[in-house]
Formats: C-alpha cells, structure tokens, sequence
C-alpha cells in the first residue's frame, strides 16, 4: 500500500492538500473529539460542563463578550505560538521536487499552513480563520486582521477588557470564523478563496493529481467529501487519506490508517533516495 502511495506522490504533477483537525494534533493542538476531548484541553469548561459546541457559538460575543473571547482569545493565542510540525515541509518538499502546483483546502481556522510557509493566494479555509476578525452584529461586509493582544483569565476562561472592537461601530467583533448556529459570519473571504480553488482546479483537470487527505473525520465531514468529490470527478486524481480512526476509502483510492505525521514520514521514507 506504502509503495503504491509513494509511486502517486512521485509521479504527481498537482497535489490538492486537505486537511481537518487531525492535522494539527501532532503540532499539540488539543484534539476536540468528543466532549472529553474537548473538557482534557480545557478543564475550566468541564467544570462548567459546557461543551464545544456550546463555547463555540456566535451569540456570546452578544450576550456575553467576555466569555466569548475567553474562548476564541485563548485559541488565538494557542495557535499563534504553535510550531507546524515536520510533515508540513516534508509535503513542501515534495512539491518542490516535482515542480508541482498546489492548493490547500482545510477546515481548521489556526493558520498552520500559512505560517508553514505556504502561499496565502492557494489556501482555502473553509471555515475561516482566527486570525481575521469582523463584526459580530455585523454593521458592514468588513474584514480585517486580527493583531489584538487579547488576556486571558484561565482560571474562569474569561478575558479580560479591553476587547477587540469593530472599527466601524465600536461593538465588540468576533472572529471571522463560522460557528454553530451562525447566522452573522461573513463569507466573502472564504468564498474568494473557493473561487480561486475552483479555476485552479479547472486549469488543472487533465494533469496527475494526488490529494493528500489528512485527520478529516466524518463528524463534520466537508473536508472528507471534498477530496471525494475530487477523487470520482477529476479522472487522473487519486486520493490518499491519513487517518488513524476512519481511514476507509474506496479503491482506486488509498487509505492509511496511521496520523498525519507518522502517514507522511513513512511515505517520504520511500521516497528518499
């Protein structure tokens, strides 16, 4: 199975890369599978018995903006000292050996990738990002970069004033990011994004294409379905999924039952010469 992975990365000519939270595990993101998943990342919120879902929805930042951004302001600042791990530039590598275009379609809202090195012109978030804010009433269609120094009290998981604001109205803003429930996310950058997938993706239809997959689960399953879609409608696409809980895929189709990192050192072990 490795061999047959490692013959479609060497013989790749485009690479699509998606990814879920599975990702970011190996660079010690919590991983938020189930509420205690979740509650082992933050004890503070098992005390309180609130699940993910239930942090992660849009209406704090209305009702109670301290709360909200005791949440996102910790997540924030999590992800802004995280370090992408080794597999992150082993797949630079390898684009850089084959001289291959590429496009990165993920659902995490951390900014690993970009921080990896990769190109913010061929990064799709479809969720989002962290690390761009907006209203949260919203009073415009604005969208702008989240630089705020953003204190945390971890005991309570609540922050501290002052709190981001929208520049326009002076409510407080919230990320840029589509929670649960969410009515109020703004889309036009996420919809630029898939745009400029979608022509990458015309251009690129009649050339060899891998799609690295990895840690997309089927809870939320939009990264999974996109790399199917992918897989049965490209017709030089094949696509290979890492992952250690729900590897399956059907034939042409390759599944690795192993996490991101461990999945890409051993292709890459192959591959080197």
């Amino acid at each position: 199975m490795l061999k047959r992975v490692a013959e479609v990365i060497s013989e790749a000519e485009v690479f699509v890369i998606t990814a879920g939270a599975g990702m970011g595990v190996d660079s010690g993101l919590p991983d938020f599978r189930g509420d205690h998943g979740f509650w082992k990342a933050y004890p503070a919120y098992a005390r309180l018995g609130l699940s993910f879902v239930e942090c992660a929805n849009p209406q704090h930042f209305a009702d109670d903006p301290s709360f909200g951004w005791g949440f996102y302001g910790h997540r924030t600042n999590l992800y802004r000292e995280t370090v992408p791990h080794e597999g992150f530039h082993i797949i630079k590598k390898w684009l850089e050996r084959n001289s291959a275009e590429y496009f990165v379609i993920t659902s995490n809202v951390d900014g690993q990738f970009q921080k990896a090195g990769y190109d913010e012109e061929r990064v799709h978030e479809v969720h989002g990002s962290i690390h761009c804010l907006q209203c949260q009433t919203p009073c415009s269609s604005a969208i702008w970069h989240n630089d705020e120094v953003i204190t945390i009290d971890e005991a309570t998981m609540r922050a501290r004033q002052p709190l981001p604001r929208c520049p326009g109205c002076g409510e407080v803003s919230r990320p840029n990011i589509l929670m649960f429930g969410d009515w109020s996310w703004l889309p036009d950058r996420t919809r630029v994004q898939e745009q400029a997938f979608d022509r990458f993706l015309a251009k690129n239809a009649d050339r060899r294409i891998a799609v690295i997959e990895m840690g997309a689960g089927s809870a939320i399953p939009t990264i999974r379905a996109t790399s199917e879609r992918i897989g049965w409608m490209v017709e030089h696409a094949t696509v290979i999924r890492i992952n250690p809980r729900e590897p399956e895929i059907k034939p042409p189709h390759i599944s690795l039952p192993c996490g991101a990192l461990e999945g890409l050192r051993k292709i890459d072990a192959l591959l080197s010469p």
